[in-house]
């Protein structure tokens, strides 16, 4: 008899990435996560950032750029959180490369 060695898949967890590792907001990675909100409307969130940057200029510069609203969560397992009106996910990537602030290969985009 042959053994397979396979993994039932369970429910899919778009957090469940940042709740591995010790620090708040994931090991190295920076997440941008899209959350869907009533009809159309959605929310962009960045999580991850090191706690050096000042995310209120990082938010004011991305408000100014992308003419949307936003503001700054502070959540108790995850840490501060930048959250932004629309879908976001690569103009924030993009800008967040160009600034300097990151690098490509340390942004992971999520969402639909």
């Amino acid at each position: 008899m042959v053994e397979l060695d396979f993994q039932i898949p369970s429910a899919f967890d778009p957090f469940a990435e940042a709740k591995d590792s010790d620090a708040p907001g994931g090991k190295e990675y920076v997440h941008i996560r899209v959350q869907q909100r009533n009809g159309k409307k959605c929310l962009t969130t960045v999580q991850g950032l090191k706690k050096d940057f000042s995310y209120e200029k990082i938010l004011k510069d991305l408000k100014k750029e992308f003419c949307c609203n936003g503001n700054v969560v502070q959540d108790k397992e995850l840490g501060k959180i930048i959250q932004l009106q629309g879908d976001q996910r690569k103009n924030v990537s993009q800008f967040l490369v160009q600034a300097g602030i990151l690098k490509k290969d340390q942004i992971k985009i999520h969402g639909f």
